[in-house]
């Protein structure tokens, strides 16, 4: 069993209720301190009041995102962000003013502590009071995609799916069911097309007020420096963009070529992109949910043992929500439990090989909660999306040696390696796409729906638009991009994937060449928390956190070499 850590500073039990915090925060914020030793202590209590508040945070929000359908698990989410968050906002502020201001910082250690301070001094630049109320309702208004979208159902053949069970129809043989499935997923995203729309418009209103307010000119410029994005810039982004545009687009272009030849097809439409070309049935390589948990925990344990076990911890603790069912909000996430010093994994499993990517997906993240439980502050386990995403991606690639747990036959096995180098490739024009998507939305801060749909196409189609024939469907294709949680729930929150994917394919080649050193190196980094810089922890890693044109052609080089080798 898990044992959440003794606390020192708070009682074992406490109620949250504002009444009962807010002496807490005012002892903290009116204690004395009168030496360096002080000092951290202080600090410790600090962090260990935060690690329980954002625990029962995690927990109100994994519970109404399993079930969207009950209005009690939404109050009780609704309350602790209109009711507790807003109210510790100030506070956290004064208290980051009382560290700064100590006669006695510059006796903390500066190599611990640089990232630590870094981060709270760039959070006080950022306050403003009359921002508290703007960002809680962003943060209730946000929670609305889920419910729009977790009550998006489908009847396919008289039996009523989900869209994610749904979807996986369009990996099958035939083409004339896969049409119909699609444009029945489809036409239920378009029919909340104008309901998304006006969330979003309220959400951007929203955000470029938070901007405004913080002294920016728009809520992209704002976003970078509160995501603490120290090591790149928005022109750094646009190259990356570029990058991906001219070294993965050609090689996905000529994939999709092979497969329009393959399926003896004129153009390939948007339900052709799913099936396999051999004319195979679509790769199955569970039945259930806790099929999938078993393989999963076999598949890390056949790695390494310490991987398995963290797994076999979270499955005796039952924390894991694996199967797609009605009323549960889209997606996947690993969600940490600071305090317990585990995590939880959910997602919409629809017995898929997708599903399976998704579980190791987040086995990734889900290990890294456990690597970084013990470090000293909360903060030092709060790592930037670049090194998270880092550790979720790595663990796809080096996983798939061990993918035997899931299929006994060979030829499957190559089929489901294939498919996944293929999916990385893929990933990075989709992300290029979210990520210069928001650049534009941003700052383009008053654009109409009009707008904001021709903006889409025109950023979509350098990259390939999919490289499917949309002409038939143009409101399907210039809506795409309401099916991106991120954009809604958590902006600019998608540039990561494609710097961590390429830190992914650097991993992996390290590791194939150098099992035992290129998983002790990946283990190491994630190890360190976010106490060191991005650019130090991938170092740590064995690779180079870089990501111009020379280094997107020579990892492309190598996944297409591996792909052939299959």
């Amino acid at each position: 069993m898990i044992h959440k850590k003794t606390r020192k500073y708070i009682p074992a039990k406490l109620d949250i209720t504002w009444e009962i915090l807010e002496p807490f925060y005012k002892e903290l914020l009116e204690r004395p301190i009168n030496s360096v030793t002080e000092l951290e202590k202080w600090l410790h209590d600090r962090s260990e009041l935060e690690a329980a508040l954002e625990e029962d945070s995690a927990w109100r929000y994994i519970r109404m995102t399993c079930d969207t359908t009950s209005e009690e698990l939404l109050e009780s989410f609704q309350y602790f962000a209109t009711e507790i968050s807003p109210k510790i906002a100030p506070y956290d502020n004064g208290l980051n003013k009382k560290l700064v201001t100590s006669e006695y910082i510059d006796q903390l250690d500066g190599e611990k502590y640089f990232i630590f301070l870094r981060a709270i001094k760039k959070s006080l630049e950022l306050f403003r009071e009359e921002n508290i109320p703007v960002q809680t309702e962003i943060q209730v208004e946000q929670q609305k995609y889920q419910s729009i979208t977790g009550a998006m159902s489908v009847h396919i053949d008289d039996k009523e799916y989900t869209l994610e069970q749904a979807s996986v129809f369009l990996k099958g043989t035939d083409r004339a069911k896969r049409q119909e499935v699609w444009e029945k997923i489809t036409g239920r995203r378009l029919q909340e097309k104008d309901t998304l729309d006006t969330l979003f418009d309220h959400l951007r209103k929203l955000r470029h007020t938070v901007a405004l307010n913080a002294g920016f000119e728009n809520f992209r410029d704002y976003m970078f420096q509160a995501l603490g994005r120290f090591d790149y810039t928005p022109q750094d982004c646009y190259a990356f963009h570029s990058a991906i545009e001219t070294e993965i687009v050609p090689i996905l272009r000529e994939q999709a070529e092979k497969r329009k030849t393959a399926l003896a097809l004129p153009a390939l439409k948007p339900w052709d992109m799913d099936v396999d070309v051999s004319g195979k049935a679509a790769l199955k390589p569970f039945n259930n949910g806790s099929e999938l948990i078993e393989k999963s925990i076999q598949c890390f344990a056949n790695i390494n043992s310490y991987l398995g076990e963290r797994l076999e911890i979270m499955k005796e603790n039952n924390l894991f929500d694996v199967e797609s069912r009605k009323g549960k909000a889209p997606g996947g996430y690993n969600y940490p439990l600071s305090e317990t010093g585990a995590p939880f994994i959910f997602m919409n499993s629809a017995n898929t090989f997708r599903d399976l990517t998704t579980m190791v997906h987040e086995g990734g993240h889900a290990v890294h909660t456990f690597l970084t439980a013990d470090l000293e502050l909360n903060d030092f386990k709060h790592c930037p999306s670049e090194v998270a995403e880092l550790a979720s991606m790595s663990m796809e690639l080096i996983s798939m040696d061990n993918w035997d747990v899931f299929f006994d036959n060979e030829e499957d096995l190559k089929r489901a390696k294939r498919d996944q180098l293929f999916d990385v490739l893929k990933t990075l024009p989709w992300v290029a796409v979210v990520d210069q998507f928001q650049h534009w939305i941003y700052t383009n801060p008053d654009h109409t729906d009009a707008d904001r749909r021709a903006a889409w196409l025109e950023i979509y189609e350098p990259f390939g638009a999919g490289f499917v024939d949309w002409s038939e469907h143009p409101d399907a294709e210039a809506n795409l991009w309401q099916k991106q949680l991120h954009i809604f729930e958590v902006p600019f929150y998608y540039i990561e994937y494609g710097m961590a994917q390429l830190g992914a394919i650097a991993v992996w080649k390290n590791y194939k060449e150098n099992p035992e050193k290129g998983l002790q190196q990946y283990l190491n980094a994630l190890k360190l928390g976010y106490t060191k810089t991005i650019k130090e922890i991938y170092e740590t890693a064995g690779i180079k956190f870089d990501f111009s044109a020379a280094y997107v052609k020579e990892l492309a080089e190598f996944i297409k070499a591996e792909m052939d080798k299959i």
